[in-house]
């Protein structure tokens, strides 16, 4: 039986409910599912904080409180593959057996290996139907940190720049409150929200005490707070320190360790072989390793320009104020021998914020990139 209109229209429902799990499931993906008989939608859920339910018990307890246990014959509309595996909770292919759902519909297979087909053989093998690959682009673009952590062993990485018309970030002398307007600035509270971990680096904390927190609306979890810091000067009385989950990054040793851990930071060494400067490569590996699958840059011209340089960078999120503030600060900072040589990123999503523009560029398409790696 191939995919019909409802399918279609069920699976974009199972998305959207994905969505409302984005800014609490790490390092599990935040799953949507629609549980429905007949066109009608018995149940709904998305994947909860670690630990906690995911999107299929979710949806199936909501369905059984509705309609009784008359799940038998439903239809499962999920955003990524079942899983097949104990973790911190029992397999969700278990659970749709039990229920009897007659039809699963899978938008995309799990990259984990733990899964990775497992959970729709298991379906299969007890007679349920199963189709795989509805909209499946659209579950792709709202799980790239998931596949990318997963696939590449690098989160998605993206760097969040508020500029104005001229490309500048500050004035020449640090003043850069307020470029954009209040609509952006809580726009970017929820990209904040969904990101894993928030990097900086030590020149932003010095000039601007930044707290790099989720401030505007109630979350389940906060990013990581990440400090690139070379030679360890983070202030103990920084903003970013009187919070927990926060990551000082240095290339060297430093006699400022103990202070920075003693005022709760963890400290860690990734220094380039020069000792001189962050392997920027080496804390993207880290941070997937600590379960981050997207991470967003919050930082001056010179770090974002040295991602942009290391291939680092997947996209960038500008905020584009219609002002002109003339010679101040640049976005990125970066040198280039030759004008063929120049960045060309592409033009994903254009939008209005406010008075101002929010203009989403890619330099990674990630179904592209992911295919080339499988």
């Amino acid at each position: 039986m191939s995919a019909s209109v409802i399918d279609f229209v069920m699976m974009a429902q199972a998305l959207r409910y994905a969505a409302l799990g984005e800014c609490g499931s790490s390092p599990n993906p935040s799953v949507g599912c629609v549980i429905a008989k007949d066109g009608i939608i018995l149940g709904h859920g998305h994947s909860q904080a670690t630990g906690g339910a995911h999107a299929e018990v979710m949806a199936l307890a909501m369905a059984m409180a509705m309609a009784g246990v008359n799940t038998q014959g439903a239809t499962a509309y999920v955003t990524l593959e079942p899983c097949s595996h104990f973790g911190k909770t029992p397999p969700c292919a278990n659970a749709l057996i039990q229920a009897k759902v007659a039809r699963v519909v899978v938008a995309l297979r799990d990259p984990n290996p733990l899964v990775a087909g497992q959970g729709i053989a298991r379906l299969r093998d007890n007679g349920i139907e199963v189709e795989v690959g509805v909209l499946a682009d659209a579950a792709l673009e709202h799980h790239k940190g998931f596949f990318s952590s997963m696939i590449l062993q690098k989160p998605w990485v993206r760097i969040k720049v508020a500029a104005s018309l001229d490309g500048r970030i500050a004035l020449k002398d640090g003043q850069s409150k307020w470029i954009t307007g209040a609509a952006a600035r809580t726009d970017v509270q929820r990209l904040r929200a969904r990101s894993c971990a928030m990097v900086t680096g030590v020149t932003t904390v010095l000039a601007d005490d930044p707290q790099l927190n989720v401030r505007d609306f109630s979350v389940t979890r906060q990013p990581w707070k990440v400090v690139l810091d070379s030679q360890m000067r983070t202030p103990t009385n920084a903003k970013i320190l009187q919070q927990d989950k926060v990551l000082i990054v240095a290339a060297q040793e430093s006699e400022r360790r103990a202070a920075l851990e003693a005022s709760g930071a963890e400290v860690i060494i990734l220094g380039e072989t020069s000792g001189q400067r962050v392997g920027l490569a080496a804390l993207v590996t880290h941070l997937a390793q600590r379960g981050c699958n997207e991470i967003t840059i919050e930082a001056g011209g010179t770090l974002c320009g040295a991602f942009l340089q290391a291939g680092l960078v997947d996209e960038m999120i500008l905020y584009q104020a219609p002002v002109l503030i003339g010679n101040g600060q640049p976005l990125a900072n970066f040198t280039l021998a030759q004008l063929s040589e120049k960045y060309q990123p592409q033009v994903f999503e254009r939008r209005m914020v406010g008075a101002d523009q929010r203009i989403t560029l890619r330099f990674s398409d990630i179904k592209q990139t992911l295919q080339g790696a499988t």
